[in-house]
């Protein structure tokens, strides 16, 4: 069987992890500090903060940003549902707009229709690693007075083009960054996030959120030489990162260059072998955009059956995933007002595969999937005509 996808850890890994247990300071210490500093540096943002996944790191961001019940965030169905879902635990209401069907990001020319007075906010999507328009998108926000959140989820190592010069996903190009270390994701803490930011303020806001509100953070109170009591002024949440899982991501931030060197290796030899496939399209990387290929979508003939193809190719030993999500189809969404018709994102959904793809892909391996996805489409031909 090819999975879609296989973590790389090594016993680096498992000795950082093990160095931790022995340590007697498991949870938000030393070493979840040196990984956020590792990670600022990586990325040339001024603050980064750990926190327990993704879903968390956007939920603090839209907190942080000020959005309240009643406020609405310009954002994507087509993805993930925990973006929608952390505009919804603010109490506010996500507006859905479509995606281009090239890239599967945000379409920015629909941005602006989609303001209201209630808008607060853009939470704009980096789709399976791929950037998104940022350079369209914050001149918009700025001009209507709102907040860019970047979904960064999939984006580590992933590089746009910013005043002439290529830069991480995660340095300051917006107001904060939100990523994940899922297993799923190029690198891995098993869970876990991470908020990028320039604004200290937030920084701040973040990490008292992040520890039940508290006005001083445990490893601080334990360094101090005075006794220190804590106060909560607001309530926050329990959004821990370990530093076991902290250890393990320094392990991996020294692999990301190669990680996504040899994602990039794998992406382009896929284009190349679906060129013999006319009616299947590759994805788009725009010549402003630098992709970590964190997952390879590709686009099946209108006329196959998308379920048909990927059952197939499970049945020869090659599992895919289908098209990203659409948050507005599924039933936690059905009283969310879609003000704008979604065709791309829709078709997307239910057109689009995920290829196999992890750093650990042979030849072999590539050319088994590129040979089961032609037989599942030859087959469909044949049945149909």
């Amino acid at each position: 069987m090819i999975p879609i996808t296989i973590p790389v850890l090594e016993e680096s890994e498992a000795q950082a992890a093990a160095a931790v247990v022995m340590s007697g300071w498991l949870s938000q210490g030393v070493v979840v500090a040196e990984f956020e500093a590792e990670f600022s540096r990586i990325v040339g943002a001024p603050h980064a903060c750990a926190v327990s996944n993704c879903s968390s790191a956007l939920h603090l961001a839209l907190l942080t940003a000020g959005i309240r019940p009643g406020d609405e965030v310009i954002t994507v169905s087509h993805s993930f549902i925990a973006a929608a879902n952390a505009v919804r635990q603010c109490g506010a209401t996500p507006i859905f707009v479509d995606v281009d069907p090239a890239m599967f990001n945000m379409d920015t020319g629909l941005i602006a229709a989609a303001v209201s007075p209630r808008t607060r906010a853009i939470l704009c999507v980096h789709q399976i690693g791929m950037p998104c328009d940022l350079a369209r998108i914050v001149p918009i926000a700025r001009k209507h007075g709102l907040i860019v959140i970047e979904d960064a989820a999939c984006a580590a190592g992933s590089e746009i083009e910013w005043d002439g010069k290529f830069q991480p996903i995660g340095t300051p190009h917006a107001d904060v960054a939100c990523f994940s270390f899922h297993p799923r994701k190029v690198i891995t803490t098993g869970e876990g996030g991470m908020l990028t930011t320039q604004r200290a303020d937030w920084d701040r806001n973040f990490r008292m959120l992040r520890q039940h509100g508290m006005s001083v953070g445990t490893f601080e109170r334990h360094r101090s030489s005075s006794v220190v009591f804590e106060t909560y002024k607001q309530a926050g949440f329990n959004y821990r990162m370990t530093d076991i899982q902290a250890a393990v991501g320094l392990q991996q931030l020294r692999r990301l260059p190669e990680l996504v060197r040899r994602r990039r290796t794998l992406a382009k030899a896929y284009g190349q072998m679906l060129a013999d496939i006319p009616e299947v399209t590759p994805p788009v990387e725009p010549i402003w955009a630098r992709s970590n290929w964190q997952s390879y979508c590709i686009r099946l003939p209108e006329w196959a059956d998308q379920l048909g193809v990927m059952q197939t190719m499970l049945d020869r030993g090659v599992a895919t995933r289908r098209g990203i999500m659409c948050a507005h189809l599924e039933a936690a969404y059905r009283d969310n007002q879609v003000r704008f018709p979604l065709p791309h994102s829709e078709a997307a959904h239910q057109h689009c595969i995920l290829l196999p793809l992890f750093p650990q892909m042979t030849d072999v391996m590539q050319e088994e999937v590129i040979a089961a996805l032609r037989g599942a489409l030859v087959g469909q031909d044949r049945a149909g005509h």
